[in-house]
């Protein structure tokens, strides 16, 4: 009887070999991975966890709360990893939602949970970054043995909530088979054995830490040096004896700027990935500079995990996501009608392949809503492939700008912006606007030392774009809002922005 991703897993585990090391010099070897997450798997068992339960999890990284993900395979139970970040306001909707039979928290946070909790039916316990809390305790009294559930390639692995942005949060449902198929396809892709040590500074509740550099590093038996959270020195000192980064931008950003990056700290890794946002061509070439690495950026999402990459053998073009992934279909479709587009068009991105999820959870209009009758998942961003086949990332179509009857992607704006002396990055976003329906306004930071003005944005790209894609306005501000993944949230800019030409 087969658990179609724990058995993946368990066959790539090496004897003896080291599984994660963290920076305080704990280290988890494959067999100690192996017995604990079976623990784990029958305390869950023995707290009435049945297959096909959910397990909410809100707790601090550490690798017992990725053990804990291994242990939910393992009973068959449905993993919901929740954002840290998230209130006891937040967690109602998510519990009352998902309605799972086990909330994991924090220590501290348990009281404040349990009432909600209880409200929904779960039942709460704890897990810390220090190796403690209640469901550990409970755990220690149980045998490493477990006889795994039943799992086969179309059931319920975890589900994974949108951010909201636009609407409440979609809970994403992904089978056994979406996270083996995708996390097998980039240890190929990606050249990942069994002698590869990640630093993994990516938070576990995102689908870039937990399914690309977690699942990628068990699927290939290497190891990880586990970071609580991205730390520039931390890294740096690790390099010498690591061969891979995951990253967001921002991690390549504050890389660039510490004097401790060079050639020579960085000559033992083969590979810097980055994603979840896109990198700015000016961070991919000052990091090429530095260290001879060219940073290979992916495209994926929380409904798709990977979707496509930058060659690992081949040339990786800043400002591209490169090509589809095997197995994975990727065209442009035209964002009204659906019909197909040529090279370079720019449109909406369609999706399909084993990564694909099986649809939102208890939302089947909204599931039906988002496929093509072919199959084809919508993935509401905006994107070109060009004459080579690199995919190239407009925007979300969300974010689309439409002011006087034209369309203006604020990538291609952005692109423009971000290539003028004195700016460190930019952010496009559409205003209400009396005359033009929206306005065109960017959104600026300024590099240090630098006095760059309205005036001068606006002269700059006078000649370079179409007068109806130029702003309106340009404002300054010290830093773009981000998520915890590094995305820019031009949900909050058109929020602070709303009534910039009183039509708010």
């Amino acid at each position: 009887m087969r658990n179609h991703m724990f058995d993946a897993i368990r066959d790539a585990a090496r004897p003896g070999a080291t599984f994660i090391e963290t920076l305080d010099g704990r280290v988890w070897t494959y067999d100690e991975m192996l017995a604990t997450s079976g623990r784990l798997a029958a305390a869950l068992e023995k707290l009435s966890v049945k297959p096909g339960d959910r397990v909410a999890v809100q707790v601090e990284k550490s690798p017992e709360a990725l053990l804990l993900y291994i242990a939910c395979l393992r009973a068959g139970a449905v993993y919901l990893p929740l954002n840290t970040a998230y209130t006891t306001a937040e967690l109602d909707y998510f519990i009352g939602d998902a309605e799972p039979r086990l909330f994991v928290s924090t220590p501290g946070a348990a009281e404040g949970i349990r009432a909600i909790a209880a409200k929904h039916g779960a039942r709460v316990e704890t897990l810390d970054d220090k190796g403690g809390g209640s469901l550990l305790h409970i755990a220690q009294e149980m045998a490493p043995a477990f006889d795994n559930a039943v799992r086969g390639a179309d059931d319920l692995g975890a589900i994974l909530y949108t951010s909201g942005t636009t609407g409440r949060s979609k809970g994403a449902m992904l089978t056994h088979d979406n996270l083996l198929s995708n996390a097998l396809t980039l240890c190929d892709y990606w050249r990942f054995t069994a002698d590869d040590r990640l630093i993994h500074a990516l938070p576990i509740f995102h689908t870039h830490g937990l399914f690309v550099a977690s699942n990628v590093i068990l699927l290939s038996g290497a190891s990880m040096y586990s970071l609580p959270k991205f730390d520039a020195d931390a890294v740096l000192r690790l390099m010498p004896k690591a061969t891979a980064l995951m990253g967001v931008p921002t991690f390549y950003v504050r890389l660039v700027q510490h004097e401790g990056l060079n050639r020579e700290v960085a000559s033992n890794m083969r590979l810097f990935v980055s994603g979840s946002a896109p990198l700015l061509a000016e961070t991919h070439k000052q990091f090429r500079e530095i260290t001879g690495h060219a940073i290979l950026e992916r495209y994926g999402m929380t409904e798709t995990n990977m979707n496509t990459s930058n060659p690992y053998d081949g040339e990786r073009i800043a400002g591209t996501v490169g090509f589809p992934l095997p197995g994975v279909s990727l065209r442009i479709a035209d964002r009204e009608t659906g019909s197909l587009l040529g090279v370079g068009q720019t449109g909406m991105i369609e999706v399909n392949g084993p990564n694909v999820f099986k649809g939102y959870w208890r939302m089947p209009e909204r599931t039906q809503a988002e496929f093509r009758p072919d199959g084809f998942f919508i993935t509401g961003d905006l994107g070109k492939i060009d004459a080579r086949g690199y995919v190239h990332i407009v925007g979300r179509n969300k974010d689309l700008v439409i002011s006087g009857g034209y369309n203006i992607y604020p990538k291609e704006v952005e692109t423009e912006i971000d290539g003028l002396p004195g700016v460190a990055e930019s952010a496009v976003i559409g205003v209400p606007h009396p005359d033009f329906g929206e306005g065109v306004t960017a959104i600026v930071v300024r590099q240090p030392d630098t006095e760059i003005d309205e005036d001068a944005v606006l002269d700059g790209l006078r000649e370079r774009i179409a007068r109806y894609k130029q702003p309106k306005r340009v404002i300054f501000i010290d830093d773009l809002p981000r998520n915890t993944m590094g995305k820019v949230q031009k949900n909050v800019l058109r929020e602070n922005y709303k009534a910039l030409y009183g039509g708010g």
